[in-house]
């Protein structure tokens, strides 16, 4: 058996590549599905639909690499499935990561002053971005839900977790810790799920899965022809975190796709943010924690879509650089992209997007380059918030992956904002990567992190051309466009 499968699951859509021994990928498939927005600020997907598009793309594969060693599985993070234990029907659409219905109860628990319990067990801020107020949203509207939980029928899952279940046939309920770091219900410290933050959210403990580590034994699936184990599992951005090798306390990547997620290894330290930023499990190997600060932006390649989809002046989203350089440097348009508020560090879920800076002359070139500057304004805040944690400036390069990072103007602004260099691999979707590293080194097939690590290259460098004046300047106009966009 040669290859590794990954499947990739994340928000807009579903994919499976296939590895070989070399880390190579070989063969893929991918297919899109339904975004769903019932209201203002709520998002769905159909569980259906990400169950079908997963298990048609590795079928895909499958049939192109018939040797396959295991399986890894990312997937996109807090999302919440819950389903009925014995049909396996979900009770509910999954209410996707993006979603904002339960603003109203994290500022009621914040005004209890429930957050600090929540940050000093789960490394999360009571928000509406994370799992556990979504599982009570579900409990608490959906007919009979409670009781049925109560009961131990409902089972609860992020879309690790629902896929591992499917692929196992109802054998197998569990997750892996990075997963169960984004629910707010999980103590990072301890590594249990934690008992008043469940019980204050009336959230029953026999609903949860068991946690594993991310290079654990998930059972095995007999729906891809043979049987295949599944040994790796990892949320997208610590499995893009293990596919940039970023194994040394220090190291830091940022993925850029429908979001962009800044993940910065602590080590064995796990350093509480005085900035908005999340302490997390970057991954647990061997039942041994590794601690990352992540910062979270909501909103970076969504706003490529917004310029395609939305205003309809791109044909494509690779059009987005060429028209952006076609821009008047005259302008100065800031686009503060708060389409489902601001993640870190400002956590404002109330605030919408907004545009400052348009003249007469401003059209779709200055949208097109505020849009892409956008992403790395907001990847600059998440670096100062990190610096300030750590108490010393983030040196040292930035490792970046994800559909976005193939932009080369928005790469080359990356860096001129930021100051640092700015890196990017062979293979852009690390995060497949980082999934089929997990499984591969689990069952002998690929090397271990060191190795791994010594074998890391670059496909390209951007290094900083704007000069320091201009980047501070430039840094300061966005700041004050932030200011006047937040909601309080």
């Amino acid at each position: 058996m040669t290859h590794i499968l990954a499947l990739d699951q994340g928000t807009t859509s579903s994919r499976a590549i296939a590895f070989d021994g070399h880390m190579r990928p070989v063969a893929s498939a991918q297919r899109e599905f339904d975004q769903h927005f019932p209201r203002s600020g709520w998002v769905e997907h159909e569980p259906g639909d990400i169950w079908d598009t997963t298990l048609a793309t590795a079928r895909e594969v499958a049939d192109e690499v018939d040797d396959i060693a295991a399986i890894g599985i990312t997937n996109q993070r807090e999302t919440v499935v819950i389903w009925d234990r014995e049909s396996g029907a979900p009770i509910h659409r999954a209410i996707v990561w993006q979603d904002r219905r339960t603003a109203d109860t994290c500022a009621e628990l914040r005004a209890e002053g429930f957050e600090e319990i929540v940050r000093a067990r789960t490394g999360l801020l009571l928000d509406p971005y994370f799992s556990g107020t979504k599982v009570k949203w579900l409990l608490d509207k959906v007919d009979g839900a409670r009781e049925a939980a109560r009961a131990g029928k409902l089972a609860f899952g992020t879309v690790d977790t629902y896929l591992i279940w499917k692929l196992t046939e109802g054998r197998v309920h569990a997750t892996d810790a990075t997963n169960a770091a984004r629910t707010m219900l999980y103590d990072i410290h301890r590594g249990a799920w934690d008992e008043e933050i469940c019980a204050r959210l009336d959230i029953p403990m026999s609903m949860l899965p068991e946690v594993r580590d991310s290079d654990g034994d998930f059972g095995e699936t007999t729906l891809l022809g043979g049987t295949i184990p599944i040994r790796g599992v990892a949320g997208d951005q610590q499995a893009a975190t293990i596919g940039q090798a970023c194994f040394s306390p220090g190291m830091i990547k940022s993925t850029y796709g429908t979001g962009c997620f800044a993940l910065l290894n602590t080590g064995e330290r796990a350093v509480t943010s005085d900035n908005r930023l999340l302490t997390t499990i970057a991954y647990q190997l061997d039942g041994k924690v590794t601690y990352a600060l992540e910062g979270s932006i909501f909103v970076a390649g969504a706003v490529v879509q917004w310029l395609r989809d939305g205003l309809g002046i791109l044909g494509q989203a690779s059009d987005a650089g060429p028209l952006a350089r076609k821009a008047d440097p005259g302008q100065e348009v800031i686009l503060v992209p708060a389409f489902t508020g601001l993640g870190a560090p400002y956590w404002d879920a109330e605030c919408r997007g907004a545009i400052y800076g348009l003249t007469r002359n401003s059209g779709p070139a200055e949208f097109a380059r505020a849009a892409l500057e956008s992403v790395g304004f907001q990847t600059r805040d998440l670096l100062e918030a990190m610096e300030a944690d750590m108490g010393r400036p983030v040196e040292g390069v930035l490792r970046v992956d994800g559909g976005m990072s193939a932009s080369r103007y928005a790469m080359q602004f990356l860096a001129d904002i930021t100051g640092a260099p700015v890196d990017r691999p062979p293979v852009l979707e690390t995060t497949a990567m980082g999934a089929a590293w997990l499984a591969g080194q689990a069952v002998g097939l690929y090397p271990d992190a060191a190795r791994f690590a010594a074998g890391w290259s670059a496909e390209m460098r951007f290094d900083p051309k704007m000069d320091g004046a201009t980047r501070q300047a430039r840094y300061k106009a966005w700041q004050d466009a932030v200011r006047r966009t937040l909601s309080g």
